[in-house]
């Protein structure tokens, strides 16, 4: 047997020995880059979930302001918007009723809440969940007018129709002014929900997490 040949079948024996080699270094490498960088990963993750900015209002209750923010946030809505609204409607207070049957944060009369599925109205949960729902609801009918969905939110989708606009009644016009001053904004674009906080400021900046 030449030298040669000789050579080329022991390179050749030992080709799978070294596809064997190469997959247990590779494996090994993706592990520890794996558990080196996850933790950071979850770290990010966390922070980010955990967020909230420091320039809401406040209720006064660390777990009600919890609630509009992650509503606001998982619909697309500006938690600012959310309260200024919540403000008008109840003044915070869970178990508010007006005279016209209209209960709760958000004050939703009983064919609203059945609507938007909220089968509890004077729990703060169902009940801002199910009001952020319609508030979206009526910012996507009115493509982002916010003057005309809170007019329709106050006195009813109907009648924002038939008068093109706010109606004539005093508490419905004293409704909207008041709210979107709190705001400060008469439009709110309709963002999904990933758009949406980056637009509202809902997500921290990098540079505050990394500091």
């Amino acid at each position: 047997m030449n030298v040669f040949r000789f050579y080329r079948l022991r390179a050749l024996s030992l080709t799978p020995l070294a596809f064997v080699a190469l997959f247990i270094i590779y494996n090994f490498s993706a592990f520890l880059l794996t558990n080196a960088f996850t933790p950071a990963v979850q770290g990010f993750s966390m922070i980010t979930r955990n967020f909230v900015p420091a320039d809401l209002p406040t209720s006064g209750n660390v777990d009600l302001d919890e609630l509009i923010y992650r509503a606001g946030d998982k619909y697309g809505i500006d938690p600012r918007l959310l309260h200024a609204v919540i403000w008008q409607e109840s003044k915070y207070e869970t178990r508010t009723r007006s005279h016209a049957g209209a209960r709760g944060l958000m004050q939703l009369i009983p064919a609203t809440a059945l609507r938007f599925k909220c089968r509890n109205v004077n729990d703060p949960a169902q009940n801002i969940e199910a009001g952020t729902k319609y508030l979206r609801w009526l910012l996507e009918r009115f493509d982002g007018n916010l003057v005309m969905a809170l007019a329709a939110y106050n006195a009813g989708e109907g009648a924002v129709v038939r008068y093109s606009g706010v109606p004539p009644y005093r508490e419905t016009q004293n409704y909207v002014r008041i709210i979107t001053s709190r705001y400060g904004k008469t439009s709110h674009p309709v963002y999904t929900p990933e758009v949406a906080r980056m637009q509202f400021g809902l997500v921290p900046d990098i540079a505050q997490l990394v500091n």
